[in-house]
């Protein structure tokens, strides 16, 4: 029992860390998550929307300093009843989101490695059944290290998660899992072979017949049957082909010039999801970086989800001299971890990616 309790301290601990510095990697984007499930759609507590970014970066790092607490052994007794009841409350997200279809990522390991609702229960259930192991068990979990040097290498770590939770906040993620990192050619991305595998969706039609509901399974077709129809339900029996990048669109009066665009040699993408959340002090910046690309030939473009009267007023107020296209929030979002945030494109490859308080770093060929 004791190997089995050493080996399951050291299997909790490692996760809790990769899980904790993954979306401590990325809090901003895990805050997008928890936001998410702060909905009225999920947990219907909108109230904590605002302050998801705190929580956030609150949340992963108590993650990751607790696994460090386990493995080293300090204060065993407060660490497990963290753990347990940290395990317990997501094990009840995770089988909520999964049974009631509410949130497709967990947001667990971030985009490192995405996992259906599903199979974030499975892995919550499994750490849960460890961690009761350990929680029963926690008379064999014997300290590593002298337990005089416990509370500097706890207080060490904190402060180390709180400088690069300050720096990816200033900056970008340090590590990019994303589609659009650095290197990604966007059209490549985007594309769908001519030979893809496509979804199989079984089609459930119900009608009514003389009072009797007829029901008939079929791939798609209406049914040739007698009877009133009522409705028809349909389930995906397995998945096809997606691209890394499904939903990226440029439009210009409703008009989709996403290849127009990323066909250009030399582009300079300007992303604000939101012009009203927007650091409105990255513009100046942006407006002289944008000057420089456009006398060394690049094509300059804004993209945001926000609507015309907030684009006139950014692009007026800070007498910018590119125009701003509409693109999904989310995508944006999803593309730069920065509200504006800077990319560099040679035909339609990312080459550069920055955050608008690093413009000055862009190095415009």
């Amino acid at each position: 029992m004791k190997i089995f309790v050493g080996v399951a301290r050291i299997f909790v601990g490692i996760l809790f860390i990769i899980s904790g510095f993954i979306k401590l990697n990325d809090p901003i984007g895990f805050s997008f998550k928890l936001q998410e499930y702060f909905s009225a759609e999920v947990l219907n507590i909108e109230v904590l929307v605002p302050f998801a970014l705190v929580i956030a970066i609150f949340l992963v790092i108590f993650e990751l300093v607790l696994g460090i607490m386990l493995i080293i052994g300090y204060l065993p007794k407060f660490t497990l009843w963290s753990l347990l009841l940290m395990i317990v409350f997501f094990t009840f997200l995770t089988f909520y989101s999964a049974y009631f279809d509410k949130v497709k990522d967990c947001g667990c390991f971030g985009d490192a490695l995405p996992l259906t609702p599903w199979q974030s229960f499975y892995k919550d259930a499994i750490l849960l059944g460890l961690i009761l192991l350990l929680f029963f068990n926690r008379k064999l979990i014997a300290p590593i290290f002298a337990p005089v040097s416990h509370r500097w290498i706890i207080f060490l770590s904190f402060m180390l998660c709180f400088i690069f939770a300050y720096y990816v906040l200033m900056h970008l993620p340090a590590i990019d899992f994303r589609a659009y990192k650095v290197g990604n050619n966007l059209l490549e991305e985007m594309k769908i072979p001519k030979d893809a595998k496509k979804a199989v969706y079984e089609y459930r039609w119900k009608f009514d017949r003389n009072g009797e509901e007829v029901l008939i399974k079929n791939s798609g077709a209406y049914p040739n049957v007698k009877g009133e129809y009522v409705g028809v339900e349909t389930a995906l029996i397995s998945e096809g082909f997606k691209p890394k990048i499904p939903d990226f669109s440029i439009l210009k009066d409703g008009q989709d010039i996403t290849k127009e665009i990323l066909s250009k040699k030399k582009l300079l993408l300007i992303v604000a999801y939101d012009l009203r959340k927007t650091e409105r002090e990255g513009f100046s910046a942006i407006k002289e970086l944008s000057g420089k690309a456009l006398k060394k030939g690049y094509t300059v473009v804004g993209l945001t989800a926000s609507g015309d009267d907030l684009k006139k007023e950014i692009t007026s107020k800070f007498s910018l001299k590119f125009d701003f296209y509409q693109s999904d929030e989310t995508v944006l979002k999803t593309i730069v971890r920065a509200n504006p945030g800077i990319l560099t494109l040679m035909n339609a490859t990312i080459t550069q990616k920055k955050h608008w308080g690093d413009a000055l770093e862009i190095d415009l060929k």
